[in-house]
């Protein structure tokens, strides 16, 4: 199977690593005919993870994501969310027909607030069954520097994911693969929200203690929303598929997995984390929108905390902290008052 790859950033330049250390040929949009010149000629991106060095040799560049796709069998999709409606602005609704989706998008796409498969649905009726997600904690700067790193593909067909997954694999990434593409999806979606509140935690100066009993709490919340969410038991440790009456199984998710509960602590405790960096600045009294341009990043808990408090209005799972963090961001509540809420919901 051919992959294109649409995104460039980090996230992206690591997963092109990744299956270009394999051999594997693979189409790539850049935006800038600038920025695919100064790649072949200096084998690396000349904009993110510099360090990682490229067989440039098995990368067919293109400015034009309709030319990717339309030469690619797997599109492995590596935009923020919130870009994600621009990048597909020019593509035809038939683009995708008989292509499968990989998606490497940690967040909601907030002018929509949807998931990117039921955006895909929606636009351009991309069967779920042609929709796969790669998920997990590793940070793109150490991915690209061959540290041990795990992550998880998901999708309908168990087959398929695990052959989409293995072309991922090499002696410092791990590949593993379920079936759970949305509790996958909505768990990469709330940790960054967490992360934004553990590093608020840090700028206001509160210490290691009380981190990690707020990522504790946050752990169980996130378990909360995706049990009712998702109308599935979400138990920690447990493997397998419990039979109920009537010959039906309730889907039992292994919630201390890396996926979930693994890329929860990573973004909440990571210096690598622009969520957790952006929630620093915010507690440390900068506003958001000096935050972000001083960042000059995406943190996706951002824009995931509004839309995360806009689906709890009709899910209304018990999520006070992420409640709390979306106040901070997007109603003006300060930091100490909100982490004095916080405080007194803490078990």
């Amino acid at each position: 199977m051919k992959f294109g790859l649409l995104g460039s950033g980090s996230w992206g330049t690591a997963l092109a690593k990744l299956l270009t250390t394999n051999r594997n040929e693979i189409n790539w949009w850049l935006r800038s005919d600038e920025n695919i010149i100064s790649f072949k000629s200096r084998r690396h991106n000349p904009q993110y993870l510099r360090s990682a060095i490229f067989d440039v040799g098995l990368i067919n560049f293109s400015s034009d994501p309709v030319k990717v796709i339309t030469d690619s069998d797997v599109i492995l999709v590596a935009v923020p969310s919130a870009f994600v409606t621009d990048a597909f602005s020019g593509i035809k609704k038939d683009a995708f027909r008989n292509k499968k989706i990989v998606s490497a998008v940690k967040g909601i796409i907030p002018d929509k607030n949807m998931l990117l498969n039921e955006f895909l649905h929606k636009e351009y009726k991309v069967a779920l069954k042609d929709y796969f997600t790669v998920l997990g904690p590793c940070h793109a700067e150490e991915v690209a520097s061959e540290k041990l790193s795990y992550l998880t593909f998901s999708g309908v067909d168990s087959k398929q994911t695990r052959e989409i997954a293995e072309c991922f694999a090499t002696p410092y990434l791990k590949t593993l693969y379920n079936t759970d593409i949305y509790g996958a999806q909505y768990a990469a979606i709330l940790k960054n929200i967490y992360a934004i509140g553990a590093g608020m935690a840090h700028g206001l100066e509160y210490g290691d203690n009380f981190l990690s009993v707020l990522i504790a709490n946050s752990a169980d919340e996130m378990a909360g929303f995706l049990r009712k969410q998702l109308g599935q038991q979400v138990e920690v440790g447990s493997l397998i598929q419990k039979a109920t009456t009537h010959n039906q199984k309730r889907t039992v998710t292994n919630y201390a997995a890396s996926v979930y509960l693994g890329d929860l602590l990573v973004t909440c405790y990571s210096l690598y984390s622009r969520n957790r960096t952006f929630g620093n600045m915010i507690g440390k009294g900068y506003s958001v929108a000096s935050a972000q341009l001083e960042m000059n990043m995406v943190a996706e808990g951002y824009n995931a905390s509004r839309c995360i408090h806009t689906t709890n209005q009709k899910v209304k799972a018990e999520i006070p902290i992420a409640d709390t963090v979306y106040r901070i961001l997007w109603e003006g509540l300060h930091p100490v008052k909100g982490f004095e809420h916080i405080e007194s919901i803490l078990v």
